[in-house]
């Protein structure tokens, strides 16, 4: 147990360590082009030195035990979009950012990428549209370092709805990509 609070401890100075060297630069990162999408999806070194003090600081904050039940529920959470649309949020990217961080510390997991959305459209569009929701968050995660066979992606269109009902609130929801740890 003590062995695993050290390896976390030398892992979060690492990572302290290299934020800092990448912090002193002021280029983006740009990421493939999502062939679904008319914008690129860029990735600053200020996003990824953020979410990595995030990450350091709460891996010290936390017990072993504590920490291995919030790292699986940060793969559970699902990452939503906009109505009709597979572009990632910033709030998404940051989920992802976590995520990133958590699959980098278990290199042996692989995960399905389920694309979902709400009810609207025809059943062949919300499959297409899941699909490149998947892809777009599996491209992203491949972008910073995960190896693409880590992942398998699937859509289920407005299939498989996380919410019931015939509003917004409901629909926005449903309009996700949900992670399924193997």
């Amino acid at each position: 147990m003590q062995i695993k609070i050290r390896i976390m401890l030398a892992l979060s100075l690492i990572i302290l360590a290299l934020v800092f060297t990448i912090s002193c630069s002021t280029k983006t990162v740009s990421t493939t082009k999502d062939p679904y999408s008319s914008s690129e999806q860029e990735l600053s070194t200020t996003e990824k030195t953020w979410a990595y003090q995030e990450e350091s600081a709460q891996s010290e904050e936390i017990s072993e035990a504590d920490s291995d039940n919030m790292i699986m529920m940060v793969m559970l959470e699902d990452i939503h979009f906009e109505f009709d649309k597979a572009t990632l949020t910033p709030e998404a990217k940051n989920s992802l950012m976590k995520k990133a961080q958590w699959l980098k510390l278990n290199s042996e997991v692989s995960v399905v990428i389920e694309g979902h959305c709400d009810e609207r459209g025809t059943n062949e569009y919300n499959i297409a549209l899941g699909d490149r929701r998947a892809a777009s968050t599996m491209n992203f995660l491949v972008n910073i370092g995960i190896a693409p066979s880590r992942f398998t992606t699937i859509s289920y269109g407005e299939e498989r709805p996380l919410a019931a009902g015939h509003n917004e609130n409901a629909w926005a929801k449903n309009r996700r990509a949900h992670f399924a740890v193997e």
